[in-house]
């Protein structure tokens, strides 16, 4: 989180005496154009939890914004888990502002949890989205109701955010927020800095040097400290900051000095584009004099901004060109547009100021379409376009007749897919949004997709065999189910995928899980290639032993389906079962044991063809040849008792568990 000084202190009017001077010297600290970036691990609020045996891992962000309307991107990562099952992961967004999200999260079974109506994102595969509860207060006990809380942080307006999912060995193992916490591994994120860059003229100072200072805050909580040291009575741990300047100097070096203040744990890695007069805290090394670490002996910098600034004066920098505050981070990256020197002229003044323009590209992202089975609907909410300093003249499709309706809050743009010059192509349907700006000659333009639900239709099939040759109705106890979703007509344009399926057993028996956040729900269920057209597949292991027994069920699958430039749609198909018990006494037999029967009895018919053949072979008179007698394969009532039995009573190492 950003910390700025007291205003009392550093605000314009207020002076202060260096030492033992006679004269003093005056700087008022005013935000100016220098920019400055930085990384860190300390949240303002925040937690990490150890947590390797949950089925279901979960992470809260708890983000604030100051403007109406942000962009955040986020990214979830997680290390490779060694051929063994990912974990499930749910992440909570808890947001105060309305969000424009880009988010990656490659290769995870992520489930996000957020308010639709503040987070405008176009979710990555894999990704399912859950609303959350309307209250803030019941958030956290459902979050623990979902699964262990892994880590909490609560973030202040950041730009980026990388979380990283790989397991804290040395965290505790219930997860408490405690404020100002280095998250360690866990977390990275960058804030908005706009207007945390200040300066100042250094009053009664002549010379034209120029002083830049960084100045790192000590954190309170520190994780996963790699080495632990013992320093007055509390735990330190060595903390390497890179501090990258960029000065805008186009000939020689300037004539500046870098004052770095920061913990005594803090050593310093600079890489600066010229030369410059460094003082700093502790260690400090240059990049480009790779494993040389300096450090002055017995320098004590002040720790206040007050102190910091009397030091520049000390230093004879006439000019403050970048004072900065920063929590504990990564990386601090600062550019500055001055370079010292003296000014040949005098920098001239702006009399009129600039007027904001309007951020286009994010206004668009906020035409997200809303379908419905013959309907699209595009919704702008005021607040969020005055945000974006955007003046909206109009807004309608491609057919500038269809305008957007002004309701207040918001302009709702909708058409059916018969008018406004939609056009439908098989199962989708496509226009175009228009909007024009005051700001702005030409209009921008957007194209925006539907998927038409009522030309589509998904089926649902189980058979016996890996093949997908013979769909049943049935499934017995202990047997291996191999289950089909299709949709039709196959569309390119939509990627169907499956989101969840399960298996109702009741009365006599609990709902298995099958499928969730379009990841296999445990060891007895296998997703599997899918088929041509974008066919979807899966098999399953039925629980073998139930009681009671259940004699039917239903099979359900929901499909996912997305356009590239629409929301998501969800569908259901679902389908009776029959399920049949081994013993059952005149059940009709499925098609594994009625190819096992026959397979048993040609087998066993060719063994005993076998044996008589030898039998008559070694026995009949020499001089005399006998016709060979074919012998009958038996019924296959006679095998059938064996070979059934085998496939009934086979063993389910993962029936217990996840198939109760």
């Amino acid at each position: 989180m950003q910390k700025k000084p007291p205003h009392s202190l550093l605000g314009a009017g207020v002076g202060w005496t260096a030492g033992r001077l006679a004269e003093a010297v005056r700087c008022n600290l005013q935000p100016v154009d220098n920019e400055v970036t930085y990384s860190t691990s300390q949240a303002p609020r925040g937690c990490v939890a150890q947590v390797p045996n949950a089925t279901v891992e979960v992470h809260i962000l708890s983000l604030e914004f100051p403007r109406a309307l942000s962009q955040l991107d986020l990214t979830v990562q997680m290390s490779k888990q060694n051929g063994t099952r990912a974990r499930e992961v749910l992440l909570v967004l808890d947001l105060d502002k309305t969000v424009h999200l880009r988010l990656q999260a490659p290769g995870i079974p992520l489930q996000l949890a957020y308010n639709s109506q503040s987070v405008f994102a176009n979710l990555p595969e894999g990704v399912s989205a859950i609303p959350l509860p309307a209250s803030k207060d019941q958030l956290r006990p459902w979050a623990e109701s979902k699964g262990a809380i892994a880590s909490v942080a609560e973030l202040n307006d950041p730009k980026s955010i990388l979380l990283r999912l790989d397991t804290a060995p040395r965290s505790p193992s219930s997860c408490r927020p405690q404020p100002n916490m280095d998250m360690g591994h866990r977390l990275e994120w960058w804030p908005h800095t706009e207007g945390l860059v200040r300066g100042c003229a250094l009053e009664g100072v002549a010379g034209h040097k120029e002083a830049h200072i960084v100045r790192v805050l000590p954190g309170s909580e520190k994780l996963e400290p790699p080495v632990l040291e013992q320093e007055n009575g509390r735990e330190n741990w060595p903390r390497t900051v890179t501090v990258e300047v960029k000065l805008s100097c186009t000939s020689g070096d300037p004539d500046a000095v870098l004052i770095l203040q920061g913990p005594p744990s803090v050593s310093w890695l600079i890489d600066a584009n010229h030369n410059m007069k460094i003082r700093a805290t502790g260690n400090y090394s240059i990049k480009i004099f790779p494993g040389r670490s300096l450090r002055e002996e017995h320098l004590v910098l002040p720790d206040t901004p007050q102190g910091l600034l009397e030091e520049a004066r000390r230093l004879n920098a006439s000019k403050v060109a970048s004072f900065v505050e920063v929590p504990l981070a990564s990386v601090i990256s600062l550019q500055a547009s001055s370079c010292g020197g003296l000014q040949t002229s005098p920098t001239p003044v702006q009399t009129t100021p600039l007027k904001e323009t309007c951020n286009a590209e994010l206004l668009m992202t906020l035409l997200q379409p809303n379908c419905s089975e013959d309907t699209m609907t595009l919704e702008l909410k005021k607040n969020l376009m005055w945000s974006l300093k955007c003046d909206v003249s109009s807004l309608t499709f491609l057919d500038p007749s269809c305008q957007a309706e002004d309701r207040g809050d918001q302009l709702v743009l909708h058409s059916a897919y018969s008018s406004c010059s939609m056009k439908v192509t098989g199962s989708v349907v496509n226009n175009e949004v228009v909007v024009s700006l005051l700001s702005s000659s030409s209009p921008q333009r957007k194209a925006v997709q539907c998927i038409d639900t009522k030309s589509l239709s998904l089926q649902l099939g189980l058979y016996l065999t890996p093949q997908f040759l013979q769909a049943s109705n049935a499934i017995e106890l202990g047997q291996q189910g191999f289950v089909q979703v299709s949709m039709s007509p196959p569309t390119p344009e939509i990627m169907p995928r499956l989101d969840s399926c399960q298996l109702d057993l009741k009365p006599e028996a609990d709902t298995v899980e099958l499928i969730q956040n379009q990841a296999a729900k445990g060891s007895c269920v296998s997703l599997l290639d899918s088929g041509p057209h974008g066919v979807m597949r899966f098999s399953f292991l039925l629980r073998g032993y139930m009681v009671p027994t259940p004699k039917t069920g239903t099979l359900s699958c929901t499909v996912a389906m997305r356009l590239r430039t629409s929301s998501l749609v969800r569908r259901t198909v679902s389908m009776r079962l029959n399920i049949v018990s081994p013993d059952m006494p005149g059940k009709t037999l499925v098609l594994p044991a009625v190819l096992g029967i026959t397979f048993g009895a040609f087998l066993i018919g060719a063994l005993l063809t076998a044996a008589l053949w030898y039998i008559y072979s070694h026995t009949r008179p020499p001089s005399k040849r006998e016709p060979v007698v074919a012998v009958a394969a038996p019924a296959s009532s006679e095998s059938s008792s064996t070979n059934h039995s085998i496939g009934s009573t086979q063993s389910t190492p993962c029936s217990t568990s996840s198939m109760a």
